[in-house]
């Protein structure tokens, strides 16, 4: 074990033993056979990333010759973006009714708490009492990726309503595009 000195002040280290590793470590992964030479950043190759690492069969290894387990920042948002692709796909396997990918995506956490009880209640779904906005959010996201969609019955009144110069509403309240 290599022991090393480093100046003290008040108690506090000002050496290179920093919770940031050291500036002239590199990297400890082994990406693909090759030893990574980018500069070491602050965070660590643990258990649990190691796991994720293992999981999303990510061809990463540490050095055995590496004398700290501090990884560069490119390697750090590598395992950070193969983690959150897996949560998304994990999502995606819950809701077997959510719609693909390449559909919109809608912020519910930004309406109004009013706007989703308005939704709540209008197609009546089904929830305990008292959520707050986050859980309301929720609920009301997962009814919304559960309605089935008609893309052709919906493109073709859509082009009918554009071509007559109508809409839904004039329908509903009894006014007809051609007496306007």
């Amino acid at each position: 074990m290599i022991q090393r000195e480093y100046q003290m002040n008040n108690g506090f280290s000002t050496g290179e033993e920093d919770s940031r590793g050291n500036s002239d470590q590199i990297c400890c992964l082994v990406d693909d056979g090759d030893r990574c030479r980018r500069p070491a950043g602050n965070a660590s190759y643990s258990k649990r990333i190691q796991k994720t690492v293992a999981q999303r069969r990510l061809k990463l290894n540490i050095d055995p010759q590496a004398r700290h387990t501090y990884i560069c920042d490119h390697h750090k948002s590598m395992i950070q973006c193969a983690r959150t692709k897996q949560r998304r796909n994990k999502d995606s396997e819950d809701d077997s009714n959510e719609a693909e990918m390449d559909s919109p995506e809608i912020d519910w956490f930004q309406l109004q708490v009013n706007t989703l009880r308005r939704y709540k209640r209008h197609y009546k779904v089904q929830t305990r009492p008292g959520l707050n906005k986050a859980q309301l959010a929720d609920a009301v996201q997962k009814h919304f990726k559960s309605l089935p969609v008609n893309e052709k019955e919906i493109m073709t009144y859509f082009i009918y309503m554009v071509k007559t110069n109508g809409n839904k509403l004039d329908q509903k309240n009894g006014i007809n595009s051609d007496s306007v």
